[in-house]
């Protein structure tokens, strides 16, 4: 990108025309179809301007389509988008963004070799071929002044944590001058103290008359914290509305399940007697880009206990996970397990009764082409009663295990000759859990995010089953970014960051500011 002469003083064409309040904005009747699979039906909602609402609903609901079809991603095969009570046609997000209306992903959409200031420019929908870098530095100076947060202009976004690239994210639509912002889960790679204060900036944005919000969420504590309105999808209808002040946690579950419950509190036996099960020394592991990932992790978990790692993504959990699970090899360190030392072979798994959760299990603990019954097999196809001599596959046996599994962990699939890459989310989770909590005598769970994403039922039945798992002894590692969920299950906590622990305490004395300070890097 090269200087010009002539600067760009003008700036009214890379803005929407915009009116003092946010646009009304309602969507009715809308219905999407995709081949036989109807996605969406019939839903209405109406986003009020100058305020934040929630849209709720377990994974599938209709959630992502709906919004989708505002931003002009998908055609609704029926209903209508009004805008201030006019009928629009979007037809595309440049259409969208014309009306006012900006959408911040799950993932960065930012280039990592580019500069924060370079990132914005791109953003626009008309950035010019050439551009004048000088005048548009002063006026990208101009409008960090007045954004509700601030990233660096001239620091590349590689070299920004997860929580600044979102901010940036959102940065972006402001610096467009939406008026109604569309957020989709927008504070999984946030710490609390990061959540709460881009909630809280752009709900004084909200609270001033600046912007509309519509958040997908499945944290009820960010919808009761900041959101006006809420609105329940229930596979592809309508569920629900309500005013937050008005409504509680039990009735939004209710809503979005058809039946009224409250968040279940886990049950943990008391246990007396702990024996050190997994032991970590002095470990070090490098990221795939041979940096420095895991530095010198001391750490033991002893039977019946579940220690929670925190931590912002990023800071070495994840190359943790992979070594315990014999997906990377450690640089030096030492691991044992039941006292013998561990090397994380698949053979020393089993003897050891070692099983996990990966993060992402369709990539990392499936194989998406193969059938749910070969894919819950994996541990045990070359052993009896599946398997003679070790060579000889027992099919029959091997459906057998499989219906009882999905009988037992619940797994809705057509058959067992589905391919697992065809379940949602969640089931996918389920069969992976059905799997690796079966075995007998398991004594060591690993687990990394396992409820990423999932909806509200999906969390509480893989909550239980992991309590459940250390209420007979099992020593459990639950690596999770989610700090609620951590509190609510673990019995030690321990934060990770940039490869170190740099906090640990007992759940019951844990202080929630020191844990978030140590998540950030203070």
């Amino acid at each position: 990108m090269t200087d010009v002469a002539n600067p760009l003083t003008q700036n009214s064409n890379l803005k929407p025309q915009t009116s003092p309040t946010p646009p009304d904005l309602e969507v009715v009747k809308m219905t999407k179809r995709f081949g036989t699979l109807t996605a969406l039906e019939n839903v209405s909602m109406h986003l009020k301007p100058g305020t934040f609402h929630a849209l709720l609903g377990e994974n599938g609901a209709g959630k992502s389509t709906l919004v989708k079809c505002i931003m002009g991603f998908y055609t609704p095969t029926s209903g209508e988008v009004l805008i201030d009570k006019q009928k629009r046609s979007i037809a595309n997000p440049r259409d969208a963004h014309g009306f006012g209306i900006g959408m911040v992903y799950q993932h960065f959409t930012s280039v990592p070799a580019m500069t924060v200031a370079e990132n914005l420019v791109l953003s626009r929908f008309d950035s010019p071929n050439l551009i004048n870098w000088k005048a548009e530095c002063q006026q990208l100076n101009e409008f960090m002044e007045t954004a509700p947060f601030h990233v660096p202009l001239n620091i590349p976004i590689s070299q920004l944590a997860a929580g600044q690239k979102q901010k940036l994210e959102i940065l972006k639509q402001i610096y467009l001058k939406v008026r109604i912002l569309i957020l989709d889960e927008p504070t999984s790679v946030l710490t609390p103290q990061e959540a709460d204060e881009v909630l809280g900036l752009l709900r004084e944005e909200v609270t001033a008359g600046r912007l509309s919000v519509l958040m997908i969420s499945h944290k009820f504590r960010e919808v009761m914290a900041f959101c006006d309105e809420v609105t329940v999808l229930r596979k592809g209808k309508f569920a629900g509305h309500g005013l937050v002040n008005e409504l509680t946690i039990s009735d939004m579950a209710q809503m979005m399940l058809g039946e009224k419950r409250e968040p279940q509190q886990v049950e943990k036996a008391l246990l007396e007697s702990k024996i050190p099960v997994l032991q970590v020394k002095d470990l070090h592991a490098n990221k795939d880009n041979g940096l420095p990932a895991v530095e010198g992790v001391n750490l033991t978990i002893y039977s019946g206990e579940i220690v929670g790692i925190a931590g912002v993504s990023g800071n070495g959990q994840r190359e943790l996970v992979e070594v315990l699970a014999g997906q990377r090899s450690p640089t030096s360190g030492q691991l044992f397990v039941n006292g013998d030392v561990y090397t994380a072979t698949r053979n020393e798994m089993f003897k050891h009764k070692v099983f996990s959760l990966p993060e992402e299990p369709l990539r990392n603990a499936c194989v998406p082409h193969m059938s749910v019954a070969e894919n819950m097999a994996l541990r045990t196809f070359d052993r009896p009663p599946q398997a003679k001599g070790g060579i000889l596959l027992v099919l029959k046996a091997i459906r057998q295990m499989a219906q009882s599994l999905i009988h037992q962990f619940s797994v809705k699939t057509p058959s067992t000759d589905t391919p697992i890459g065809n379940l949602s989310g969640g089931n996918v989770q389920r069969a992976v859990l059905a799997r690796e909590l079966s075995a007998d005598h398991i004594k060591l769970l690993i687990a990394a995010n396992p409820c990423f994403g999932l909806d509200f039922n999906a969390v509480e039945f893989i909550h239980t089953q992991i309590v459940e798992a250390r209420n007979r002894g099992v020593a459990v590692l639950l690596v999770s970014e989610d700090l609620d969920e951590l509190l609510k299950l673990a019995d030690r906590i321990l934060v990770i960051s940039e490869g170190k622990f740099a906090y640990e305490s007992a759940i019951a004395e844990a202080d929630f500011a020191t844990i978030g300070r140590s998540m950030a890097g203070h």
